[in-house]
């Protein structure tokens, strides 16, 4: 029987962030595809197997949960450079589109060519135990059961095409357990348990506070009492920062002629620590602030309005914090609203790793827990008498 691997997986809207085994792997994915053909022409084709996995994943897959079965990619890195590239749209559901099978399945296929499964030739079996979760919104409304099921039971093969270091080898997954949480409670989970799930944060864990998960595609606002999500109170929206990444993107090529491969080009010009919101123009250098500054203080004054309506149906919260990858963009924007309104308590993560692992590392916390305490279930059972 193969031994089952950890894998704890957020599919974000920018990213695919995975943690494996025992902490000793880590894999951060750009979340874009494109559709290719068998062989993709390489320069250099000698060399491939010198080059980075991670910048030439070209694959193959094979699922009976997807719409659109046996088709071939690339992903990632590679994806970027392609004119039929695909992001996740606004609106969409993240449960619902093969992106996110698609990603998932390939992330997990680049951590068994490295581990230790049953190999035939070039076909690892691999069993994994998952982690994952849903935006807020679709677990309320139920799809967390259907995401579920796509993945158990069933057999889902990745093969390695043009693919440097695994050109050739074909993984089979198969999940023996997968849990699907809702990202707000990940969250929570995340701000007040340490690795070994020993409380490391007394003095918010018995706090009322808020949790604003800002997202690609969706908004979640946990609502914390008495160490739990309250499921009534916490809501989801679909109000993400891709929509404004993409506003931006075409109006940089719109006014200065740039074309931007990505969401993801536009998220280092407003974030890098030298430059920030500068592009090279004919080479020179240019500042984009007038674009970035207008659409991100319209969206952060959204996002705003989001907060003030749920703390005023929650009047007793003490905290809000701001976790996510979109929260890192508009931090300061928020900040500055807040500031001259005299507002709210609330926070933000000054390490931007741990704010963007922030689910990851939430959804490793909850497997781990979930595994303990089967373990424990079973060595019971097992110490039980037998009746005769």
């Amino acid at each position: 029987m193969t031994k089952s691997r950890i894998a704890a997986v957020d599919v974000g809207n920018d990213s695919v962030k995975a943690i494996f085994g025992e902490l000793e792997r880590e894999l951060n994915i750009p979340n874009i595809i494109a559709r290719d053909t068998e062989d993709r022409p390489v320069i250099g084709i000698e060399d491939l197997d010198s080059k980075d996995p991670l910048d030439g994943i070209h694959i193959r897959v094979h699922s009976p949960s997807l719409k659109e079965n046996n088709m071939i990619y690339r992903v990632g890195n590679l994806a970027t450079k392609s004119i039929n590239a695909t992001e996740l749209d606004p609106g969409s559901s993240k449960s619902e589109e093969d992106q996110t099978l698609i990603m998932l399945f390939a992330t997990l296929a680049l951590d068994a060519v490295n581990s230790d499964f049953p190999r035939n030739k070039n076909v690892i079996d691999a069993s994994y135990i998952l982690g994952t979760g849903l935006p807020l919104r679709e677990v309320k409304e139920g799809k967390d059961a259907g995401y579920r099921s796509k993945l158990l039971g069933s057999v889902h093969q990745v093969e390695f095409l043009v693919t440097p270091k695994y050109q050739g080898m074909k993984v089979n997954i198969k999940f023996d357990e997968v849990k699907v949480y809702p990202e707000g409670f990940a969250a929570f989970i995340n701000l007040v348990m340490d690795n070994s799930l020993k409380i490391i944060n007394k003095d918010l864990i018995d706090k009322r506070i808020l949790i604003q998960d800002i997202g690609g595609l969706s908004t979640d606002i946990a609502v914390i009492k008495n160490r739990n999500v309250d499921d009534d109170k916490a809501q989801g929206f679909n109000l993400g920062v891709s929509e404004s990444l993409e506003q931006i993107r075409e109006e940089i090529r719109k006014k200065h002629g740039v074309e931007l491969d990505s969401r993801r080009d536009v998220v280092e010009i407003i974030t890098k620590k030298n430059d920030r919101n500068h592009i090279m123009v004919k080479g020179s250098r240019t500042s984009v602030h007038d674009i970035t500054d207008r659409i991100l203080l319209d969206l952060a004054k959204k996002q705003y309005r989001l907060l003030r309506n749920v703390w005023a149906k929650n009047s007793q919260t003490e905290i809000c914090y701001f976790v996510g990858g979109g929260s890192i963009i508009l931090k300061e924007y928020i900040k500055n609203i807040n500031n001259s309104l005299d507002g709210y308590n609330i926070d933000f993560f000054e390490d931007e790793k741990e704010s963007i692992w922030m689910m990851a590392n939430a959804y490793y916390k909850l497997i781990k827990d979930f595994i303990r305490k089967t373990e424990k279930q079973n060595a019971v059972k097992d110490k039980a008498p037998v009746k005769s």
